[in-house]
């Protein structure tokens, strides 16, 4: 999460999305970074307005404004599956090393997630308990472009993204019942990308 306190913003950090770059590219920039710990770093839209809003909030001051990014769901969790697989984590309770990425998807939708497979929700991280969009600005992680310029024009600063955490290359393969119950399970996920590929959404 990182605040840019003059600007009236925060961005809201979404896993997997492409925020470590854009931190890296404005750290410099904001006015407070949050990098750790996890929890916090990646403090989710509700949790921005319960807990960190009012200490932004001073005065006459424009209420402060959030944005975040959004990845199509299925390359989402292959991004997670892909980043646990790394050498690093080898024989850890989160590696997903010598597993298909059915098995890891499956392990996702189960009732009772292995830790491997607890990596939340990109709608729960931007939507109110009532399933409506809680961040003002959304973008798509296909488009980062947008994001990139939207941030350009508010905070008067040009940026260059260099990449970060990249996962490891690997082919995935989604079997067609499964991809078809993870469009039931997270149609709250979907139902928001798919409205994201029409252009970035704005709270009106």
């Amino acid at each position: 999460m990182m605040i840019f306190f003059k600007e009236r913003l925060a961005f809201l950090a979404v896993p997997k999305t492409g925020t470590s770059a854009l931190e890296r590219a404005l750290g410099s920039k904001a006015s407070a970074v949050f990098r750790d710990p996890p929890g916090i770093k990646h403090t989710n839209a509700r949790g921005f307005e319960s807990k960190y809003r009012k200490l932004f909030e001073r005065g006459n001051l424009r209420p402060i404004e959030t944005m975040a990014v959004m990845r199509e769901p299925v390359e989402w969790l292959g991004s997670w599956y892909r980043y646990r697989q790394r050498p690093a984590i080898d024989g850890h309770p989160n590696s997903t090393a010598n597993m298909t990425f059915d098995a890891f998807v499956a392990a996702y939708l189960s009732s009772d997630q292995p830790s491997y497979a607890e990596v939340g929700s990109q709608a729960r991280f931007v939507t109110d308990k009532s399933g409506d969009l809680l961040v003002n600005h959304l973008f798509s992680y296909r488009d980062l472009g947008a994001a990139v310029r939207f941030l350009e024009n508010r905070l008067s600063h040009e940026i260059t993204l260099k990449a970060v955490n990249q996962s490891p290359k690997r082919e995935l393969a989604l079997s067609p019942d499964l991809r078809a119950e993870l469009h039931k399970r997270c149609a709250l996920d979907f139902d928001i990308y798919a409205a994201l590929e029409e252009g970035p959404l704005s709270l009106s």
